[in-house]
């Protein structure tokens, strides 16, 4: 049991780094303007990133806030590129 709890720990820090990848690279894209990108790497974080962050928490049943956290950027990125376009 403590290896699978460990796993899923390693597991969550590895989906905030890749979640934060997703948003520089979104910001980049948004500099650039090359906005079609930027939206794939929303779908990317909203669909899947997220729902894989929330099932882990579910999981261990811990409190985080990174997932508010999360979402509240993402739905700011995406109102900035709704400016932009």
């Amino acid at each position: 049991m403590v290896k699978r709890v460990k796993r899923l720990e390693r597991g969550i820090e590895s989906l905030k780094q890749e979640i934060e990848n997703h948003f520089e690279k979104i910001q980049d894209d948004i500099s650039k303007n090359n906005l079609n990108r930027g939206r794939y790497h929303i779908k990317e974080i909203d669909k899947s990133l997220l729902n894989a962050l929330e099932l882990k928490i579910q999981i261990l049943g811990i409190q985080d806030d990174f997932l508010d956290v999360y979402r509240k950027r993402l739905e700011e990125v995406k109102r900035k590129l709704k400016k932009e376009s």
